[in-house]
């Protein structure tokens, strides 16, 4: 048997070193053996972490009280490290700074792995890391230059003499910074070409090919290394990939992480043929989603739609409580209505509907398309009208669809800057928002099926679809308590705990971050 040794007094090792550190720039990638649980729930809470940073920087002014406030508590509540001063008493149930700063670096690399798979996955990841990683910036003292060296940015602080020498020059062409806030602050001389931004918006003092940045604008030359060090990082890591899919215990958790939705998947309906055939016209104009609103008007206007777009609007209309008997009724009547007869729609669609329902070839039960499903696969090409419109919509496309649906200017702005951002799901939130006049939702949105849920509760219709679903959810758990399998024991292992994974995170993105 084999027990760990204790490390003596006075000994440090490269670990030991690099937690020691109040901020990493994640230039090491860990080296321990961890295990697989220990992966799952640091991988989970990180997920956690940054879809808060995303919400807390929409919901509120970034670096706020109130936005430091909340992502404090979330840090703390989460175990990552949220002061840069913290000491090692352990209190009960809780890690020590070390252990926070261990599962802080080792997360980090853990979604480096699920979130280099696409362009949309890294670019989401990167904005959310580098907020992440602006809020821990500010937070620092003193530490800011140490750390700043430790990662080969050698930048100093300028002499006093050579500050009051140049002291008209750093008050008028720094931001908010006077002549006696330049005597009572650090600045710093920098190469320009490592200070674009400040360079390119007029807010340092640029001579012979130098910048003079305050202390307080030293964070944006950090985040410039930590965003450039973490793209090309992430660039290396994809090509990693092969060899880690080939490790049947991680790609489902991997793909899981990545692209499955978290939450309720709305397979099950109690409220099966309760919604009539005649409801679904009224309820697209008040209901649906953007994107289910926008299959609805060209499926009633091309009496067609291409698989695509049937595939996501069927299981949709599944989802909401369409049976299979009605769902065939419905798409027959409108196909017909265009250039397919009955007949050639009984032998070349109502397969692919009965198919949908579990009741042809494998069987399988296909569950409604999430918001993360919608957004990062299958993208529309010409002709389509599958997709996400904040997604895959041209802006001036989507402005004029906005229009037709009488949302405010003001409310387009709005979601116009979201979708800049690359803030879709939020950009649909909003949407509910400025269609339902209310001004702050209690839920983070990403199902279509939920965003109807939550919109028959506003309108006063929605109590028994709750009660329904909620039972639906229930029913689904016990259902996956119980069931078989065939496949290897390491993969099935692995897909219970994305299983798993998603129950634990599923109260957390049905509350209002």
């Amino acid at each position: 048997m084999q027990f760990p040794s204790r490390v003596r007094k006075g000994v440090t090792t490269p670990q030991m070193e690099l937690y020691g550190q109040p901020l990493q720039f994640y230039g090491q990638p860990p080296l321990e053996n961890i295990s697989l649980s220990e992966f799952e729930t640091f991988a989970v809470e990180r997920v956690k972490l940054l879809k808060t940073v995303e919400n807390l920087g929409v919901s509120y002014v970034k670096l706020s009280d109130d936005y430091k406030k909340k992502l404090e508590s979330e840090l703390r509540n989460l175990d990552f490290p949220y002061r840069p001063d913290g000491n090692e008493r352990k209190l009960q149930g809780k890690l020590t700074e070390y252990e926070k700063r261990r599962k802080d670096h080792i997360s980090h690399f853990i979604l480096r792995l699920a979130y280099c798979q696409t362009e949309d996955l890294r670019r989401w990841f990167i904005q959310q890391e580098v907020d992440l990683f602006r809020f821990r910036f500010n937070n620092l003292g003193r530490e800011k230059l140490d750390i700043l060296h430790r990662n080969n940015l050698n930048y100093d602080r300028i002499a006093v003499e050579e500050k009051k020498a140049m002291l008209d020059e750093l008050v008028k062409s720094s931001y908010a910074v006077s002549g006696i806030t330049v005597e009572d602050q650090d600045f710093y001389k920098v190469p320009f070409q490592d200070a674009l931004d400040l360079v390119r918006t007029r807010r340092v003092y640029l001579k012979a090919g130098y910048v003079y940045i305050p202390h307080q604008d030293i964070v944006t030359i950090a985040l410039n290394d930590f965003r450039t060090k973490l793209s090309k990082a992430l660039a290396l890591t994809a090509r990693s990939l092969p060899a880690v899919h080939s490790d049947e215990r991680l790609q489902p958790l991997l793909n899981h992480l990545s692209h499955a939705y978290m939450g309720q998947d709305y397979s099950i309906q109690k409220n099966v043929g309760k919604i009539s055939l005649e409801q679904i016209d009224p309820l697209s104009g008040k209901s649906f989603p953007l994107c289910m609103r926008q299959l609805h008007q060209a499926l009633r206007e091309n009496h067609h739609l291409r698989h695509g777009g049937r595939m996501q609007y069927g299981l949709f209309l599944k989802g909401i409580g369409l049976s299979l008997e009605q769902a065939l009724q419905f798409w027959r009547a409108e196909f017909i209505r265009g250039k397919v007869d009955a007949d050639k729609f009984d032998k070349a669609y109502a397969y692919s509907i009965r198919h949908m329902f579990g009741k042809e070839g494998k069987r399988t039960d296909y569950t409604p398309y999430s918001c993360m499903k919608v957004i990062l696969s299958n993208p529309p090409s010409q002709g389509d009208h599958h997709g996400c419109p904040f997604r895959h919509s041209d802006p001036e496309l989507l402005k004029q669809k906005l229009q037709v649906y009488k949302v405010s200017p003001s409310g387009i702005n709005q979601i116009l800057e979201l979708v800049e951002g690359m803030h879709y799901q939020l950009a649909c939130q909003k949407y509910f928002e400025l269609t339902h006049n209310i001004e702050d939702t209690t839920f983070s949105l990403n199902h279509p099926n939920q965003y109807f849920i939550e919109s028959q509760k506003v309108l006063g219709g929605g109590k028994d679809t709750k009660r329904e679903t909620d039972a639906a959810q229930r029913s689904q758990e016990e259902s996956a308590v119980g069931a078989s399998t065939a496949a290897p024991e390491a993969a099935a292992n692995a897909s219970q705990r994305s299983d798993e994974m998603s129950e634990e995170l599923d109260p957390f993105f049905h509350n209002d971050a």
